[in-house]
């Protein structure tokens, strides 16, 4: 496999798995308490995916070597984007995805999540992967080359379910950048779930109460 990764099961036999992505400077580590909180067992067992991002010179941390789904550029995150590293984690994410449905679990059993730069890349590959997946969550983040989506977008997934969580107070993706995104996807006809919550760029208990009830419906 092209990226290091973290597996945890539910149960024997899983019958769906939950690809979640971490944001930058973390690792595939960093959700797995979060995973550990919710209950899905009325869905049967449940495979867990945590890969690890490879190590890169990050642009506006200074050239700073950490882990990194692609690099930044500056601030504002979309007037230069690293279309290069977006592709690259994008192509070794459907390389997960491929390695799952090999084992037995069809894409429709698949939700790929993520944090941050982790949502980015669930919305990058989600939207544009070739079998219909069972849906995409992403939380505090937003979605990269927007402008390219549209063109790009999978048949297959034009109305993936889609979760998207944000805080209010979030300083490092503003929330203006997940609103425009939420909306972007909802103009392109995908059913988008949206939250706020009166917190900064992290994960709230609220946040792991809604997600785990829109996971208990799209994979009914």
């Amino acid at each position: 496999m092209p990226l290091e990764v973290l597996e945890a099961q539910t149960g024997d036999n899983p019958v769906a798995t939950i690809l979640i992505m971490h944001g930058l400077g973390a690792d595939g580590r960093d959700f797995v308490p979060i995973a550990e909180q919710l209950n899905l067992s009325s869905v049967g067992p449940v495979r867990f995916l945590f890969p690890s991002a490879p190590s890169i010179p990050v642009t506006i941390n200074g050239g700073y070597v950490m882990p990194a789904w692609y690099d930044l550029l500056g601030a504002d995150l979309v007037s230069r984007q690293d279309e290069a590293g977006l592709r690259k984690s994008q192509a070794d994410i459907e390389a997960l995805i491929a390695h799952e449905t090999s084992r037995g679990i069809p894409a429709s059993r698949i939700v790929v999540a993520g944090f941050s730069q982790g949502c980015a890349m669930a919305l990058m590959t989600g939207l544009r992967h070739g079998e219909r997946l069972a849906g995409i969550a992403g939380l505090s983040g937003y979605l990269p080359l927007a402008d390219k989506t549209a063109g790009e977008r999978s048949a297959a997934n034009r109305d993936v379910p889609i979760f998207l969580a944000h805080g209010t107070y979030d300083g490092v993706v503003v929330l203006p950048r997940a609103s425009a995104t939420r909306d972007a996807l909802t103009a392109m006809g995908y059913p988008v779930e949206w939250h706020e919550y009166p917190m900064e760029h992290s994960v709230c208990p609220q946040e792991i109460v809604d997600l785990e009830k829109w996971l208990l419906k799209v994979l009914a």
